[in-house]
This record gives structure tokens, C-alpha cells and sequence, in this order.
């Protein structure tokens, strides 16, 4: 396993592993799916873009940093990762969180935070747990699923 940042041949398998988690539904607030072209766009204007390889070399996963917000709360990360579904449970979406806060502190920032952590994926919400990400709180029925019900999301922090 290897995560890496990415290159910009990596971009079409980022796009398709991206656009599963928009088409699931499930995890990320976005509904349109991206095009090669707009993922190009997308992965370059992010503080960092990562990918995980596999010991095949195969991208099997991604991680995106940015900023959370701007101006006096610019030194706040936010990330979005995403490890294909039959490669969940392998560790990989651990490996990308990891690398994650190494590469945010290395960015200059100084804390990392998750506005939308959805109630149903327990996995990530018990990484995240697990690497020392403090619940902040819960908001009721803020995420609207592909099948039009609601759950609710959590905020997380970390410090770098």
C-alpha cells in the first residue's frame, strides 16, 4: 500500500472513484457527477490531492485537503476521502487519513475539521474516532440521502 500525491494520469480512476460516492448517494453533498475534464480542474485547485495505490500499483483510493474556510479561519483543514467500495476494509481509508493530517500540518495548518460526517457511515465516524478526531456535535436530519430521507451529520475536529 501506498498513498502519494497524485498525478495528473490519475485523474480519470480518481474521477470514477469520486463520482461512485456521488452516485451511492450516501457520504458527499455533491449531486453532479464529475467529467475527466472537470476533475482535472477539480484535483489541481485543492491544497493537495492523494491517491492510494495497492501493492499492484492500482489507484484504490483518494484523499482531497483544503481549506475549511478562509481569512482568519484559513489555518482550518477540511478533507474528503474516498477508498473503492471493494476495497473497503483494507485499511486504506486509515493509510489516507493518516497521510492526511501529515500533509495538512505540512501545509500550515493548524487544526482539521469535518462539517458533514454522515450518521450511517460508522466506519469512517469510528476511524476518525479512533485517530483522535473529537466530536464536536450533531445535527439533526442535516444530510439528505439519495433516496430522499434524512440523517444526521456530525462535526468532528482534530488538532494538528
Amino acid at each position: 500500500m501506498l498513498v502519494r500525491n497524485y498525478r495528473e494520469s490519475d485523474v480519470p480512476e480518481m474521477v470514477r472513484l469520486w463520482n461512485q460516492v456521488i452516485e451511492d448517494g450516501e457520504a458527499f453533498p455533491q449531486e453532479e457527477c464529475l467529467t475527466v475534464e472537470g476533475g482535472k480542474s477539480f484535483f489541481a485547485a485543492q491544497t493537495y490531492s492523494a491517491v492510494a495505490e495497492d501493492d499492484a500499483g492500482r489507484v484504490v483510493g483518494l484523499y482531497i485537503l483544503h481549506p475549511n474556510n478562509v481569512g482568519r479561519c484559513g489555518h482550518i483543514g477540511n478533507a474528503s476521502y474516498v477508498v473503492e467500495r471493494g476495497e473497503r476494509g483494507k485499511h486504506f481509508g486509515e493509510a489516507l487519513v493518516k497521510d492526511c493530517l501529515i500533509q495538512a500540518k505540512a501545509h500550515g495548518f493548524s487544526l482539521m475539521q469535518f462539517n458533514a460526517v454522515v450518521d450511517a457511515n460508522v466506519h469512517a465516524r469510528h476511524l476518525y474516532e479512533r485517530l483522535g478526531f473529537v466530536v464536536l456535535g450533531k445535527i439533526p436530519n442535516g444530510f439528505r440521502m439519495k433516496d430522499g430521507h434524512f440523517e444526521d451529520i456530525w462535526l468532528y475536529y482534530h488538532e494538528l
